[in-house]
């Protein structure tokens, strides 16, 4: 692990990273080929390296190291594989203070919270100097294991188990028909949250991560395939409009979004019923009340908003009439003019 023995003020080159990416969720090579090709595969590292470079300066590099007791990659590595054994967290804290320099319980738990985030690309523990907002999630009893099994664990809503959601329930629509804009969030914990007023809904779009974290046990049996699928309710492979509607997103955006997102597949109609979601189904149920409870305000929202036929109709025969009878006053208007000004001008 000597190519890990790096200080955290230098990022992880690219030689380096798969290793990195071993150490922290250890040997899946399996899963890294089924990434896809070298060029999914690059871009994969460089995604997630960026939100690893983050933390990293987030809480290990913040004023000098002073909120944690981490100092190098492979001191991640080695609590990466503590986090990994049925430990409670109070057991990996006591573990630190063989392998990382003093420190107190504080800077112990932040270091904790740091390889926890990398791990699992969730916003775990409350960092104070951390301005994004976001849900964050505490750990403190069981190990990371067990934790991560009962926070993303959910009953299952009865009422709601005949909900189908439509070919039309797609990010797309979400923002042009109902106005519910797409936040792009590299916390898992968010995924599907609405925030805004109900006018914003959160989206993790690591699929590359996602997809590589198939096997890993940390996660609850079926989670990854199951949040994979919401990104394929929302962002059908073969819907030429989500395409490029995500094509034009990726151009825009401050911060890199996974290209994969577009690739992931598309649903059929067994697939899109709400009973098939376990662990997301209430934020998709509630994601599905608010589209279908937003009504039009503005004319390309009722241009786009085809839901219900004969209303999109009506209204925009009553527009056709409305422009008609304006052009037609305006005509008339004209001819009156000029036959006022012929009246005097003969």
């Amino acid at each position: 692990m000597a190519s890990l023995d790096i200080n955290l003020r230098y990022p992880v080159s690219a030689p380096i990273r798969p290793i990195a990416v071993e150490y922290l969720w250890g040997l899946q090579p399996s899963e890294l080929a089924r990434v896809g090709d070298r060029k999914d595969v690059d871009a994969f590292f460089h995604l997630y390296f960026t939100y690893y470079t983050q933390q990293c300066d987030l809480i290990g590099r913040h004023a000098n190291g002073k909120y944690s007791t981490v100092e190098t990659h492979k001191d991640i590595a080695d609590i990466a594989k503590l986090l990994r054994q049925p430990l409670s967290r109070k057991e990996v804290r006591d573990h630190l203070s063989t392998f990382l320099r003093d420190g107190d319980e504080e800077q112990h738990d932040n270091s904790i919270n740091l390889v926890g985030r990398l791990l699992l690309m969730t916003k775990l523990g409350n960092i104070p100097h951390e301005c994004l907002g976001g849900k964050h999630v505490i750990w403190d009893n069981g190990s990371l294991t067990e934790f991560v099994h009962n926070y993303f664990s959910c009953p299952l809503v009865v009422g709601n188990v005949r909900t189908k959601f439509e070919k039309s329930f797609n990010a797309v629509n979400l923002q042009r028909i109902a106005g519910i804009e797409i936040w792009w969030t590299d916390n898992l914990a968010d995924h599907l949250r609405m925030s805004n007023d109900d006018k914003a809904v959160a989206i993790f779009h690591h699929v590359s991560f996602l997809k590589y974290q198939r096997n890993n046990p940390i996660f609850p049996p079926g989670f990854i395939e199951e949040t994979l699928r919401t990104l394929a309710l929302l962002f059908p492979k073969y819907d030429p409009l989500s395409k490029k509607w995500y094509q034009s997103r990726i151009l825009k955006s401050n911060s890199p979004l996974d290209a994969q997102l577009m690739q992931i597949g598309t649903l059929n109609a067994r697939d899109r019923q709400a009973r098939n979601f376990e662990y997301w189904h209430e934020r998709l149920v509630i994601l599905k009340e608010q589209y279908h409870e937003a009504r039009p305000s503005t004319l390309s929202q009722w241009w786009y908003d085809r839901r219900n036929g004969v209303q999109w109709y009506t209204f925009w025969v009553a527009i056709c009439v409305l422009a008609l009878t304006i052009l037609f006053g305006f005509i008339q208007c004209i001819e009156g003019g000029l036959q006022v000004y012929k009246s005097f001008h003969p």
